[in-house]
């Protein structure tokens, strides 16, 4: 089997689910131009712990962890399987790596995993287990969190970050309805960074990109990037892969890491 690229996907909104855009079909068209994964490992900034966790249920359910929206949302049913040997090899390379990672047998798929995964497979024919995001991260750490996943690529698994290229709550309760200049801004200098295949320029963004503050007034959604960054494998080509805008402030872009 040909080792899988990392991803990075922005999940947006939990309307994404029910509005593909422009992304929607494009992280169809990118799962069909993936070699099939055995199974995905999803990072989401949605599932925050002092310490690693790994989703062991064979039939992970499908949480829906907003308020507020459509009621067809809630009707929404991701019926993926789970891969509790594959999780539990996730929980081994962790542990290896020095992460104090432990098993959680209950855990489902919140929102972060399965509105992505709608798209990316929207047929749920590959399972599909989560791990927890550590709540204390910095750039450094978490390249080097997604770095302790890598190994799981050689057993054929799809390491997927999943965030949002930006996030900024404020502006989207706001109800901004025409493009934002920060956004474009920002992700121009990501996109930089991706067309260099520059590790260190994209570990310094929060630091030195325009408008990073407002993009990304907490980190938690941007560390999914950096985790599949460090989770990619060496000396391949990235690529980003063209999401738009929704609502005026979400970037919608996704990133393989790898050759796909």
């Amino acid at each position: 089997m040909a080792r899988p690229p990392s991803l990075f996907v922005s999940h947006g909104a939990p309307t994404f689910a029910l509005e593909p855009g422009q992304a929607g079909p494009a992280l169809t068209a990118l799962g069909r131009t993936l070699p099939r994964p055995e199974a995905v490992l999803v990072v989401s900034p949605h599932w925050l712990t002092p310490n690693p966790r790994v989703g062991l249920a064979a039939q992970p359910q499908t949480i829906h962890d907003f308020g507020g929206f459509d009621p067809a949302l809630y009707r929404i049913d991701y019926p993926a399987q789970g891969h509790p040997a594959l999780a539990c090899k996730a929980l081994d390379a962790l542990t290896a790596a020095g992460w104090p990672a432990i098993a959680d047998e209950r855990r489902g798929l919140d929102h972060g995993a399965w509105v992505p995964l709608l798209h990316l497979y929207p047929r749920a024919e590959v399972p599909v287990f989560q791990v927890a995001l550590p709540w204390r991260l910095d750039a450094d750490a978490a390249w080097a969190f997604g770095q302790a996943l890598a190994p799981l690529a050689d057993d054929g698994v799809l390491i997927v970050g999943s965030g949002s290229l930006t996030h900024n709550l404020g502006d989207f309760r706001g109800g901004h309805g025409s493009e934002l200049a920060y956004v474009r801004a920002f992700a121009g200098w990501v996109r930089e960074a991706v067309a260099a295949s520059n590790g260190a320029r994209l570990r310094r963004t929060l630091d030195e990109a325009p408008h990073a503050a407002r993009a990304h007034p907490t980190p938690e959604h941007f560390w999914p990037l950096l985790v599949a960054a460090g989770a990619a494998p060496a000396g391949q080509p990235w690529r980003m892969v063209d999401g738009g805008i929704a609502h005026g402030m979400l970037a919608m872009d996704a990133v393989v890491f790898g050759q796909a």
